[in-house]
């Protein structure tokens, strides 16, 4: 019997996350598990602090507000009260190792993430979060697309869409 204790949303706000969403959200009321909402800032610090050191900080602090803010509004108010929600705003210098990391260190089950589903070049060009999380992950992953099969109710992606 699978046990699902601690599952993941990563979500980066797009519509494919919107969907990961939907599908955390139904996998943590069938197993009881505990939904933890992850969105990882990328540090810019880090990245583009010779280029831009002057106004790094200010910026930084921004994303992170702007994330926090984000993330607030996608937890809903249903979800406060029928499931365990851990929402989480992390930053990292690379976002797919921020989600793996964040997954080792909390024991989480299942990661579930939205993907694009770019095609060949696009992907060899600028890669992709979720192949890098599947690839990387210390437990299973599951990986959706917006539009690629119904599994989830369309009312249930109404509500998602909502929130």
């Amino acid at each position: 019997m699978v046990v699902l204790k601690n599952i993941l949303v990563a979500t980066d706000f797009s519509e494919p996350s919107t969907v990961a969403m939907a599908y955390g959200r139904d996998f943590a009321r069938s197993y009881g598990a505990t939904l933890h909402v992850l969105h990882v800032v990328e540090d810019v610090t880090m990245r583009y602090s010779p280029e831009i050191a002057f106004a790094i900080p200010d910026l930084q602090k921004d994303f992170e507000k702007a994330s926090r803010r984000d993330l607030d509004a996608l937890i809903t108010a249903d979800d406060k009260q029928t499931l365990k929600v851990v929402p989480v705003v992390e930053t990292h210098l690379n976002v797919a190792r921020g989600i793996t990391d964040y997954a080792k260190a909390n024991a989480i089950d299942l990661i579930i993430v939205g993907t694009h589903g770019r095609g060949a070049v696009k992907q060899f060009l600028i890669g992709s979060v979720a192949e890098r999380v599947v690839r990387t992950a210390p437990c299973p992953v599951l990986a959706v697309r917006t539009n690629e099969r119904e599994f989830i109710a369309p009312d249930a992606l109404a509500i998602a869409a909502k929130a």
